[in-house]
């Protein structure tokens, strides 16, 4: 399974990512930002993206609305990282089209149990 972690914080995406490919055996890219993260989408066509909720320029919802306006990434899952886990924002998420939301710090040793979860609920 393919994943793109898009996080302007590098400390997190590194550590998304070592655990997606250490304890879950995904194949992981990432973005630093929502622009760069909708290119890779489209040119790599991950199976799920994680998104962070705040980021400069471009935010985790812009970024989203982004991808469900493109052909080519419109039907890719995507699930929030956000230190924002009010339910009103949850859910407000969730009607933007997220398949799931997960709030920082996330765990590293349940983060890709986490994940497949989600996908498979959203099924």
């Amino acid at each position: 399974m393919r994943a793109l972690i898009i996080d302007d914080e590098e400390d997190t995406r590194e550590i998304a990512k070592m655990s997606l490919t250490i304890l879950g055996g995904f194949e992981v890219i990432d973005a630093d930002s929502g622009k760069q993260g909708i290119a890779l989408a489209e040119a790599n066509k991950p199976d799920v993206i994680l998104l962070d909720m705040m980021m400069p320029f471009m935010d985790g919802p812009a970024t989203l609305e982004a991808l469900h306006e493109n052909d080519a990434t419109r039907d890719i899952p995507v699930i929030f990282l956000t230190a924002k886990a009010m339910t009103s924002e949850i859910e407000k998420l969730r009607r933007m089209g997220a398949k799931g939301v997960l709030t920082k710090p996330f765990d590293p040793t349940t983060l890709a149990l986490q994940v497949q979860e989600i996908l498979k609920n959203s099924n």
